[in-house]
């Protein structure tokens, strides 16, 4: 039998520093044949494994309309991470997956699209994000608005200066308050804040949603306000997720597991978890 566990082969073809503990891997599979077959939706994730240290779990960050690598960031947080710090470029990896369900992308077609995110939370969102830009005429009116607590918190700082100059992509950048720099000229506030300062409207639009818990919970109530309905918010978890495959048992919510059901929720679906969660 074939064992679910066996991650293929990766190389890690390069780095990039995003912040002073945050690092994106941008991998190729070894065996073409495999490269070639892989295929994945936006909002999926991977396993990844150092040899001889253990894997972690972590969203595709790259978009799968760009199929000639596989992205994931990460932040440094413990043993795995700190071993996958330690890669240096033309270092082999495991990689297994893609695992659970992805965003809604047909559902999103023809409607106008709200990206929000803070912090590492950027990464799934850059992935459904860059999905979306690259099938652009299929959606109406895109808003991106990210936030981080400080200017050097800010991943991905390259691409967010390619969103905002798109003349077609409403882009809003934001540090929590005192995490400026002089020289910033972006906004200042906390993101629900900023997001009700924006105000996209609710009508015929759908809001992906990802970053601190806390953040979540106030930008809830302000997409609320501002019309959305709550099957057209959309988050996606990685609640401690371990094995992906619904085995372990860790990123069991109720009578949900956040690998196979999700990670991608609607705010209906949120709801329904127990309140402890």
């Amino acid at each position: 039998m074939e064992n679910i566990y066996k991650p293929d082969l990766a190389e890690v073809k390069e780095i990039i520093d995003e912040t002073a503990d945050t690092r994106t891997l941008r991998l190729q599979f070894k065996d073409p044949e495999v490269h070639k077959a892989f295929s994945f939706k936006a909002g999926q994730f991977g396993e990844y494994s150092v040899f001889g240290e253990g894997e972690c779990t972590f969203c595709i960050a790259s978009p799968p309309t760009r199929m000639e690598y596989i992205e994931c960031t990460f932040k440094l947080v413990g043993k795995v991470t700190n071993a996958l710090r330690k890669l240096n470029v033309g270092d082999t990896i495991g990689l297994r997956g893609p695992y659970g369900n992805s965003f809604p992308l047909e559902q999103m077609k023809g409607k106008n699209i709200v990206f929000i995110s803070g912090g590492i939370g950027l990464a799934p969102v850059r992935c459904i994000t860059w999905n979306v830009l690259d099938l652009r005429n299929e959606f109406k009116d895109i808003t991106i608005v990210y936030g981080a607590r400080r200017v050097e918190d800010l991943v991905y700082k390259n691409e967010l200066e390619q969103w905002k100059a798109m003349k077609d992509v409403k882009t809003y950048i934001t540090v929590d308050p005192g995490g400026e720099t002089p020289d910033w000229k972006g906004e200042v506030g906390f993101v629900p804040s900023i997001v009700e300062k924006v105000a996209p409207s609710g009508e015929n639009s759908i809001a992906i949603i990802c970053g601190p818990p806390i953040m979540i919970k106030f930008t809830m109530p302000v997409l609320q306000k501002l019309g959305f309905k709550e099957e057209n918010i959309i988050t996606t978890l990685e609640n401690r997720m371990k094995c992906g495959l619904g085995k372990c048992g860790r990123c069991n919510v109720g009578n949900v597991y956040v690998c196979k059901d999700g990670p991608v929720f609607n705010y209906t679906q949120m709801k329904a978890l127990p309140d402890e969660y």
